[in-house]
């Protein structure tokens, strides 16, 4: 759905439609004027007339109705940029916050890391024990 400020503007483009659209049907069914040597008679009946003077009084109506109502839906300025500075300071506690639980989850990395790190040096430690002990073990009984 689109925002309010291309609401407003498509709904003021509808209404100089309207406007544009009523003068020439004004223009297209008036009756003209009399001129003096010059004789034609229109043949336009009335009530025509007064139903599209109806209908676009109607329209224009409506349409200036709703041009009220969406220039009523905006936000004024000032509420705008208390609004914004609210948003603004919500999003920085919350970055920070966020900030503070990235570093307790590194921090927490770190330390597994490192338990991991001692634990694998431990287990290359024990794999060259065993190795030196199957070693020894071998070359003992090879010796006998």
């Amino acid at each position: 759905m689109a925002d309010r400020l291309t609401q407003l503007q498509d709904t003021v483009n509808q209404q100089a439609e309207y406007f544009c659209n009523s003068i020439g049907i004004l223009q297209q069914h008036s009756t003209p004027s009399k001129f003096a040597g010059f004789d034609r008679s229109g043949s336009q009946t009335p009530q025509q007339q007064d139903d599209y003077a109806q209908l676009f009084a109607a329209l224009i109506t409506r349409c200036a109705k709703d041009i009220d109502a969406l220039i009523e839906s905006l936000p004024s300025d000032e509420s705008s940029n208390d609004l914004q500075h609210q948003c603004l300071r919500k999003l920085e506690q919350e970055n920070q916050e966020a900030a503070e639980r990235l570093e307790e989850v590194v921090r927490k990395g770190e330390i597994l890391w490192e338990q991991v790190q001692a634990s694998l040096a431990d287990i290359a430690q024990s794999q060259l024990e065993m190795q030196h002990i199957t070693a020894s073990s071998s070359n003992a009984r090879g010796s006998s």
